[in-house]
């Protein structure tokens, strides 16, 4: 595997991260936090394309109120590869600003446009994988995606549903297929022909630019005026006005040509904090813990400490998270509720 001179890769970095408050803030979101590692997420994240991409090829996509976290996680890449959006617009418009900035700089170049908090353990496997998707994505107008085979019906992914076999170990995407209930997930997980969506796409410009001319012009646009130079005027004046959809419904869902191929790396979406077990010790009892945390008679139980003593007495399942300002107690079943937490919650503490 050798680095692909005429790819790039853009990472969108500006999610909310809210399942993850306390320790997630409006500043410093989930990908901005160390929580496997002493590197963040989407530090993790970018130092996975090492050897597949030129360090002067990656691009991270943020907003203006995690810019300055984002560059103090990044503080090896050049300020000016990490962009700040300028209006909450949805991945479509964040889709064509990675293509408009490789468009601007190689018309003939490939990217790949990946989240910043997904968790992939096998890094040699992922990049062997997408040097190969970026240097199929350079001869051909299909646009390709990574599908992770389900290992439960899970109700809280987006779904692809694969039809016959392509060249090189791809499948056709017949369809994208949005978070499904549990008996409709059940029939996917038995059936074999559907994977996770994980987000992750690969396409050369061109071929972005002739879907994007034929299914929203408005994002066409966008792309073909896109400038060379710092972008950050051209941003200001155009992003806000792009439409505020998801790539999926803009661009994939109809495109000419969709194909995916089954990763075979693992992953993790890290999508609540009942993602913590599966990658931190346990202790005898089943719980997850970090930071000062003491145990009596507690189990399979999540505490993680940011500072001060957590001390868990006769009780189970539960996720418990401090933090200078704030302490989470939450059962374990309820984590997905932790977002509806958040509109009771003072400024101070977002």
């Amino acid at each position: 595997m050798t680095v692909n001179p005429k790819a790039y890769v853009c990472i969108m970095a500006g999610g909310s991260g809210e399942r993850f408050w306390p320790m997630s803030r409006q500043v410093t979101p989930k990908h901005l936090l160390k929580l496997f590692s002493d590197r963040t997420l989407v530090e993790e994240t970018v130092r996975r394309l090492d050897g597949v991409v030129p360090v002067q090829n990656i691009f991270v996509l943020t907003n203006q109120v995690q810019l300055a976290g984002t560059r103090a996680a990044l503080s090896f890449l050049p300020p000016e590869q990490i962009i700040a959006e300028p209006a909450k617009r949805d991945t479509a418009p964040a889709a064509a600003l990675a293509t408009g900035l490789v468009h601007s700089r190689d018309p003939k170049g490939v990217l790949a446009l990946l989240p910043a908090d997904s968790l992939i353990k096998d890094a040699a496997t992922f990049a062997r994988q997408l040097s190969g998707a970026l240097a199929r994505a350079e001869g051909d107008d299909t646009l390709l995606t990574f599908a992770i085979k389900p290992t439960h019906p899970a109700t809280g992914f987006g779904y692809l549903e694969m039809a016959e076999t392509l060249p090189g170990g791809y499948r056709k995407v017949a369809r994208f297929v949005e978070k499904p209930d549990l008996d409709t997930a059940e029939i996917y997980l038995a059936g074999g022909n559907h994977a996770w969506n994980a987000g992750m796409f690969i396409w050369r410009t061109a071929a972005f630019l002739a879907e994007a001319r034929r299914q929203v012009p408005a994002l066409a646009k966008f792309v073909e005026d896109f400038p060379r130079g710092d972008p950050s005027a051209y941003l200001a004046g155009h992003f806000a006005t792009l439409p505020k959809i998801s790539v999926d419904y803009a661009i994939m869902e109809n495109a000419t040509a969709v194909a995916t191929q089954l990763a075979e790396f693992d992953w993790d979406d890290v999508g609540s904090w009942t993602a913590l077990p599966a990658h931190l010790p346990l202790d005898d009892q089943g719980n997850t813990q970090r930071g000062t945390v003491v145990m009596q008679d507690a189990s399979n139980n999540i505490a993680i400490s940011g500072g001060r003593l957590i001390a868990l007495c006769g009780v189970q399942d539960l996720v418990v998270v401090e933090t200078p300002d704030a302490v989470l107690v939450c059962h374990r079943d309820a984590v997905q509720n932790i977002k509806k937490l958040i509109p009771q919650l003072p400024p101070a503490v977002l």
